[in-house]
C-alpha cells in the first residue's frame, strides 16, 4: 500500500532552492573580484606548491578584466543572500525545525556510522528521524558558514564603517582569507551534497521539490502465537 509522507515544508524548500542560484552568483562574481588580486597560494620553504588560480583558469571561464562587473553583482546579490538566510533561520526557530537540524551529543559518532554505510562498509544504517547525523552536522555547519560569510564579507566590503567586524575577524587581511576559505568550503559542500543526492535516489530528490514522498507501507507479517491449551 502506497502512502504520502510529508517531508519538507514550503518555506524550507523555498529557501533551499533560492539559495542555490544566489550562492552560484556570489561565487561567480567573487571570482571576478578575486582575479584582480589573486594572492593566495600554498607555499612551503619558499616553494609554491599550489596557486589559486592559474591564468588558464581565468581565461577559460572568461573571468579576466571584469572587476567592476563582479563588484556590482556581488554587492547587490549579497543582500538577497542575507535576507534569505535570515528568513531561513527565523523559520527554523519559530517552527521548531531547529530540533531536527541541530546535532546532539550522539551525532558525531552516528555520522561516522553513516559514512561507513554510504561507503558500503557497514550494512546497517544508523537510526534517523528527518535527517541523519551527518546531515545534521552538515546543514548546521552551512548555516554557521553563511553567518561567517556575511560577517567577513561586510568587513571586507566596508572596513571603515564596520571596523568592529574587522576587529572581530582579526584584521582586514585575515577577514579576506576567511571569506575565501568559506567560499572554497561552499564548493566542497556542493560537490558532496550532489553526490549524496545521487546516492539517495530520485525519490529523495523529488521530495525537495514537491515536499512529500510516496512510500510503500508493507503490512507487517502476523506472528502466530501458539495457544497454551493447543495440543500436539
Amino acid at each position: 500500500m502506497k502512502t504520502i509522507k510529508e517531508k519538507h515544508s514550503l518555506a524550507m524548500r523555498w529557501t533551499h532552492w533560492v539559495n542555490f542560484p544566489l550562492l552560484t552568483i556570489m561565487i561567480w562574481s567573487g571570482m571576478l573580484i578575486y582575479w584582480a588580486n589573486d594572492e593566495y597560494k600554498i607555499t612551503l620553504f619558499g616553494h609554491t606548491y599550489f596557486h589559486f588560480f592559474p591564468d588558464w583558469f581565468y581565461k577559460k571561464f572568461h573571468l579576466v578584466h571584469r572587476l567592476s562587473e563582479g563588484m556590482a553583482f556581488h554587492f547587490l546579490f549579497m543582500w538577497f543572500f542575507i535576507l534569505n538566510g535570515i528568513f531561513y533561520i527565523l523559520y527554523t526557530l519559530i517552527s521548531g525545525e531547529w530540533r531536527e537540524l541541530v546535532p546532539n551529543k550522539h551525532s558525531f559518532k552516528e555520522a561516522w556510522l553513516v559514512l561507513l554505510h554510504d561507503l558500503h562498509i557497514r550494512k546497517m544504517a544508523p537510526p534517523q528521524k528527518k535527517y541523519n547525523a551527518a546531515q545534521r552536522i552538515a546543514y548546521t555547519a552551512i548555516i554557521i558558514m553563511g553567518i561567517g560569510s556575511v560577517i567577513t564579507g561586510l568587513a571586507v566590503y566596508k572596513p571603515v564603517q564596520f571596523y568592529y567586524l574587522i576587529w572581530l575577524c582579526g584584521g582586514y587581511h585575515f577577514a579576506r582569507i576567511l571569506h575565501f576559505v568559506l567560499t572554497i568550503g561552499y564548493v566542497l559542500f556542493f560537490v558532496i551534497h550532489v553526490v549524496q543526492v545521487i546516492l539517495a535516489g530520485w525519490r529523495n530528490f523529488s521530495s525537495v521539490i514537491s515536499g512529500f514522498e510516496v512510500v510503500d507501507d508493507q503490512p507487517k507479517p502476523k506472528i502466530k502465537v501458539a495457544d497454551e491449551n493447543e495440543k500436539d
